[in-house]
């Protein structure tokens, strides 16, 4: 599915919940993780990333809520990509969803309530349920892609690939060519 929006997609939010683990069980900590990759090089080594505790160089793409439990109302997570002022170096944005590990191995299928919508203004793109990632430990949710070389508006699909792995090694994979 592609944004059929003849401008492109322009400021986009991603928000991510879900429910906190069971009593007695180690904490389920989610997050939301960006890719921005170079006009030149869309499928190569990412130029930077936004996750906890980071935010883009230039403040276009910033992590806005950051839960490490999944308690609270509405979304335990939320990341806004300011797209249309974006440089016209960076010609594609991967935005992913990795589960830390610290407390023993957790799954997508182990997460209640596991959710991500991605939304520009009140228009939702796209709202997706983990669990349909099963064993999955880290997932591509969503592609944003430059328009005309780097010179027209940005597109928006879906791109929801699952993963085995840490957030770390995920980072390294997340921008690949699907294959």
């Amino acid at each position: 599915m592609t944004s059929s929006l003849n401008k492109g997609v322009g400021k986009v939010q991603v928000t991510l919940r879900w429910d906190p683990s069971p009593a007695g069980a180690p904490d389920h900590d989610l997050d939301i993780i960006a890719a921005v990759y170079p006009q030149e090089d869309p499928h190569g080594t990412p130029v930077y990333l936004v996750h906890f505790g980071s935010r883009s160089p230039d403040g276009t793409i910033t992590l806005d809520r950051d839960s490490r439990t999944g308690q609270g109302f509405g979304s335990d997570e939320v990341m806004t990509l300011e797209l249309e002022r974006l440089s016209p170096a960076y010609g594609r944005v991967v935005v992913g969803v990795a589960i830390q590990q610290g407390g023993g191995r957790i799954a997508f299928a182990d997460v209640a309530g596991g959710q991500v919508a991605v939304k520009e203004g009140y228009q939702e793109l796209d709202n997706l349920r983990l669990a349909d990632l099963g064993p999955a430990t880290a997932a591509t949710i969503a592609e944003f892609t430059r328009a005309d070389g780097g010179t027209g508006g940005w597109r928006w699909s879906r791109s929801l690939r699952g993963f085995d792995a840490d957030p770390r090694s995920f980072t390294e994979l997340m921008g690949g060519a699907a294959g």
